[in-house]
């Protein structure tokens, strides 16, 4: 009976604290609560502004840079701004503003600020495209072989363990590591996305947004992987055709501006020289007013590299937007074209 009375004690005392609110937090703690959430916000907030817009290329500004073609002249059009201003300021301090019709430095200036902003920008839109055009290429193979593994009865996480130990090429790295992810417990699905996502490429994504949602689906899989890799080499195929095709549309507009150049050279050398020396010889003489005036020799050297310089520019966007279907895809051969009229003026007519 005592044993019952004691029992029944404790448990009204147990029942009697779990029914009592807990104990109110003091002014100090509600404090020290306060800060401490307001310290993690803070740490959020700067994490995700450093995932983007500014705060992103100022923790990785070199990835920035060079991650997309056109990103690189956030430095180079600066640049080549700084250059051409500071050109032009200084000449106009040395010699007055004069100096913009009588010398061709401030030209010089000028073609060294377009070749800044251009030049980067080409050489990294023909680095990505060559990666892009690898990473297409290889991509048929590797649906294949993951097809035919299946078929003979592999898993598709066993079936990409073991491709990646074949080489496929700049798609090699992306193999191994969807590899790496679907040992670490990743799904197939969720690691083809990933895989996708790494590649970059609008084929690379059509191709993984179809196997991915035909795993979901629960179909052949061996099937829609074939079908992704015909797809894949049809595609590949017909752009490979296309450049072909279009390579002598290419070739033809850089022929026209070697002739342009020629035409100009003989032009200035033989024609514009011997009137120049007839003009001036005439002046001399009575029979300046029924020859004619003094020909300006270097306003028409200056003028005709000028117009050399801008048909060389357009007609490299021309021969990118014709051979590869993009303008960007030109900024070489606009380049290089440039670069050959300016020094065919300055050394050599």
């Amino acid at each position: 009976m005592a044993l019952n009375d004691r029992l029944s004690g404790i448990l009204g005392k147990e029942k009697d604290s779990l029914s009592q609110p807990p104990p109110a937090l003091s002014r100090t703690e509600m404090d020290a609560v306060e800060k401490e959430l307001n310290e993690l916000t803070g740490k959020l907030e700067t994490e995700r502004k450093s995932r983007e817009g500014m705060g992103r290329f100022l923790k990785h500004p070199l990835r920035v840079l060079t991650e997309r073609p056109e990103n690189i002249l956030i430095v180079c059009a600066p640049l080549s701004l700084i250059v051409f201003i500071g050109g032009f300021l200084s000449m106009v301090r040395m010699y007055g503003i004069q100096v913009l019709f009588s010398s061709t430095v401030i030209d010089d200036f000028a073609v060294a600020a377009i070749l800044i902003s251009i030049i980067p920008v080409a050489v990294l839109d023909f680095r990505e495209q060559s990666r892009i055009r690898n990473i297409e290429v290889a991509l048929p193979n590797f649906f294949r072989d993951l097809a035919g593994m299946n078929d003979s009865g592999m898993t598709l996480p066993n079936a990409v363990h073991l491709v990646a130990g074949a080489e496929y090429g700049a798609l090699s790295p992306h193999i191994r590591k969807m590899d790496n992810e679907m040992s670490w417990g990743i799904g197939f699905v969720e690691a083809m996305y990933r895989f996708g996502k790494g590649l970059g490429t609008p084929l690379a994504d059509r191709s993984v947004d179809l196997i991915a949602k035909a795993s979901k689906a629960g179909g052949d899989i061996s099937e829609v992987l074939r079908a992704a890799a015909n797809d894949t080499f049809e595609v590949v195929n017909l752009a490979q055709e296309r450049r072909n095709n279009m390579l002598i549309y290419v070739i033809i507009v850089i022929v026209s501006f070697t002739v342009f150049l020629f035409v100009i050279a003989v032009l200035v050398s033989s024609f514009l020289s011997t009137m120049a020396t007839a003009g001036t010889a005439a002046q001399m003489t009575s029979a300046s007013s029924k020859f004619m005036g003094r020909i300006d020799l270097p306003a028409y050297k200056r003028l005709f590299s000028h117009a050399a310089m801008i048909q060389g520019f357009f007609s490299g966007l021309c021969a990118g937007q014709m051979g590869e279907g993009r303008a960007i895809a030109g900024l070489k051969y606009a380049a290089i074209m440039l670069i050959v009229s300016w020094v065919v003026f300055r050394f050599f007519i």
